[in-house]
């Protein structure tokens, strides 16, 4: 039997900048084993297709033929519905960057129709300056953009979202009814665009069979409404999903009627299970024999899971492969000023993996019991840089994130080393632990490797609850390892938590007082306050009453149990904090209100800081460990082979030989001045670190190399003028 053709679909919406990579690495795989597989991602495609004349043209006619209650704002939208026709796909190109000169009428004319978007638009010179004028157009286009969106909202689609479609639907689903109440309405206007576009594809690709990545609760409304239109119209075509939302929500599915849209249900990496189903679909493998599937036999859902072959290893789930998606397509929007907050929806980001699973995998909040969390692997530097190589030669783009649950420091070094090793040029950013070992030396290699930013977990900012929820670090070691990228030109993220349990109104101010000194202390640029959410999967789920908490509900039902709902009786009234923390921590990332005494940001009386006031700038002062106890420490030289020119002087009698290295940067040029002999070696070792094949040399190696005829020992070497001059302009000890 011939091997199906297969249809790969990213279901609306998850981001306008970049495609999401699940269907990409499952392309990757699933090629190197002999198939023809497509890929489409429907959100961007939608998106595309509503904004557009055409596209805008249906949806204000739907509006007005609907009788719907319109908003003022909404019948502005109507009323400038010519300006919107005629400005909404040269915007549209503009954010794809396809079309740059628009961005001075955008900026400084009356070229978009505005509606209420524009009200938080009073001065944004201080942000853009004068230079500034694309980015300025951006965030102005995307205003735009976000009132056809609460348009479309208010009127047609109540589900639609720019990064979620339905998402309420799906979110603690434990009842699938009211998915199915909602599937079984007729498609409202973006259902169909979204049918339109699957219709065109299912005739160009013809497939044996479709498959449905899931991120998250905004893609599966999406993915069974095209999952219907297949069974209904194509039923001989199998459907199958899997991917984030499934391997969290679904784990104990036990729903027939989601059996309707979906054939199979996959969990946890998709190479496996899905290579045993597509031989079981071919007759070369027996149904008990699948990996990690959920199926309908005699109308109950079975898990099958007799495979005995063990896990496609990290090292050979092949090179994501992002062909047949729109690159060219994507739009650049700016929805939030803040340049480092920003990555996450403007530019072209290709996705990778540094390792599988989570490294550290303790923290009690998180769902370290599921496989994507719990195995962990890695792979070579040198088989990852030959992946991002493959992947710049495919889509031409060289930013890449690397979206690993933490990224383990080592394997960064390692990879950092690989890509300056070969001169790969890229731009990267990605997820980390804000642990010790990111000294300032890793976030220097890791800024000259390509690196401009992290995101990391301070979570609570309390050094009790950071250490109840087993996060293995402390606010001073926060500090100073933010303080580490931030001066290696590194800007930081900080994925911040409030009402974890037994967490009190005063550790939640003081936790904010924490955030403020990072702010204040430019150790931080960007930062987002999370709500505490109690999984199933987590520590915290699994035995709640060692965290102080009550699991009250919701009852387990037959289709998605993941969240929790739970009692704190030792904690605070959490709710009360949620906008007043977010009001304070949006405009510290905008420099804002870093002086105000934070019952600025509360309509209600909260207690008194008790941290102390200096506890960051402390923590940044502490000195670091000196050199020479750095022994076993890997030498690492940034720069390039200096020249050496000796000359000799005379000094009371005496003449003695001395030396200038001069080193030629991209920067500037600098000079050293030692003795001969001294010099001499530093040039051989230079030359050394700098070779093709340079070994590992560490610190303690480097003494047993160091002239004996010396007049510094290598301690007091260590401590001199000359050394210090090489550790500021690239020496550093990993």
């Amino acid at each position: 039997m011939k091997k199906p053709t297969i249809l790969l679909i990213t279901p609306p919406l998850t981001q306008l900048n970049t495609p999401y990579p699940a269907t990409a690495y499952i392309k990757g795989f699933l090629k190197g084993q002999g198939y023809t597989v497509t890929q489409a991602d429907f959100g961007i495609e939608l998106v595309l297709r509503m904004f557009s004349r055409g596209g805008l043209s249906r949806i204000f006619e739907a509006v007005e033929k609907g009788d719907f209650e319109l908003s003022d704002n909404s019948r502005r939208i109507l009323r400038l519905r010519r300006e919107y026709l005629n400005t909404i796909e040269p915007v549209i190109r503009f954010l794809q960057n396809k079309d740059t000169t628009l961005a001075q009428q955008i900026s400084y004319s009356r070229y978009l129709p505005e509606a209420s978007r524009f009200d938080q638009v009073e001065d944004i010179d201080w942000a853009f300056g004068s230079m500034g004028i694309t980015d300025r157009a951006r965030y102005l286009a995307t205003l735009y953009l976000e009132d056809l969106g609460d348009l479309i909202k208010e009127t047609i689609c109540p589900y639609f979202a720019f990064s979620r479609y339905a998402e309420k639907l799906a979110l603690s689903a434990t009842s699938f009814d009211p998915l199915e109440e909602s599937l079984q309405t007729e498609p409202n206007l973006v259902d169909q665009l979204l049918l339109e576009l699957l219709e065109e594809r299912l005739q160009e690709v013809q497939p044996d069979v479709v498959g449905f990545s899931i991120p998250f609760p905004g893609n599966l409304y999406g993915g069974l409404r095209l999952a219907q239109y297949i069974k209904q119209q194509y039923p001989h075509i199998h459907t199958m999903m899997g991917g984030g939302y499934p391997n969290t929500e679904l784990r104990s599915l036990r729903e027939p009627r989601l059996f309707k849209y979906i054939d199979f249900v996959t969990l946890d990496d998709g190479e496996g299970p899905w290579l045993k189903l597509l031989e079981y679909l071919r007759g070369e493998r027996q149904v008990d024999f699948l990996q990690r599937t959920f199926m309908l036999q005699d109308s109950k859902v079975e898990f099958i899971n007799g495979c005995l072959d063990k896990d496609i290893p990290h090292t050979e789930v092949g090179t994501p492969d992002y062909s047949d998606l729109p690159l060219q397509d994507y739009l650049s929007v700016i929805d939030v000023i803040n340049p480092m907050h920003r990555l996450w929806s403007d530019g072209r980001w290709n996705k990778l993996t540094v390792a599988h699973g989570c490294y550290w995998k303790r923290c009690s909040f998180c769902d370290i019991t599921l496989d994507y969390i719990s195995r962990y692997e890695t792979a070579p530097a040198t088989l990852l840089v030959d992946r991002i190589e493959q992947i710049i030669a495919q889509t031409g783009q060289t930013g890449f994130h690397f979206v690993d649950e933490a990224a383990p420091p080592a394997a960064l070094r390692d990879l950092a080393i690989e890509l300056i090793r070969r001169g790969v040029k890229i731009t990267w950013w990605g997820n980390i632990r804000f642990e010790k070992t990111f000294t300032p030396d890793l976030c220097r290699l890791l800024a000259a490797s390509g690196c401009i930013a992290v995101s990391g977990g301070l979570e609570v900012a309390s050094d009790r609850l950071l250490d109840l929820m087993k996060k293995g670090v402390s606010i001073a070691q926060v500090a100073r390892v933010t303080d580490g990228f931030t001066q290696a030109g590194i800007m930081v993220h900080a994925y911040l938590m409030y009402g974890f349990p037994t967490q009190t109104a005063q550790e939640t101010i003081d936790s904010l007082e924490v955030v403020r000194q990072l702010f204040l202390n430019g150790v931080i640029q960007s930062g987002y306050w999370h709500r505490f959410s109690m999984t199933a999967h987590s520590p915290v789920g699994k035995h709640p009453e060692k965290f102080g908490v009550v699991k009250v509900g919701p009852p387990e039902g037959d289709f998605a149990n993941n969240d929790l709902w739970h009692d704190d009786p030792q904690g605070t009234d959490h709710e009360l904090f949620g906008q007043g923390l977010a009001k304070a921590i949006y405009n510290y990332m905008h420099g804002v209100g870093l002086e105000e005494p934070l019952s600025f940001w509360f309509d209600f009386k909260v207690p008194r800081v008790t941290t102390d006031r200096n506890l960051i700038a402390k923590a940044i002062q502490e000195p670091a460990k000196p050199d020479s106890e750095r022994k076993l420490a890997r030498v690492f030289w940034l720069g390039n082979v200096p020249e050496i020119d000796f000359m000799m002087y005379a000094k009371k009698g005496q003449t003695i030989e001395r030396c200038v290295l001069t080193f030629y940067e991209k920067a500037e040029d600098f000079q050293i001045k030692t003795t001969a002999n001294i010099g001499q070696w530093l040039l051989e070792q230079l030359t050394l670190l700098t070779s093709e094949d340079a070994p590992s040399i560490s610190l303690k190696q480097l003494e047993e190399t160091y002239p004996l005829d010396a007049h510094l020992n290598f301690s007091e070497f260590l401590a001199s003028p000359v050394w210090f001059e090489l550790r500021e302009k690239g020496l550093l000890l990993l």
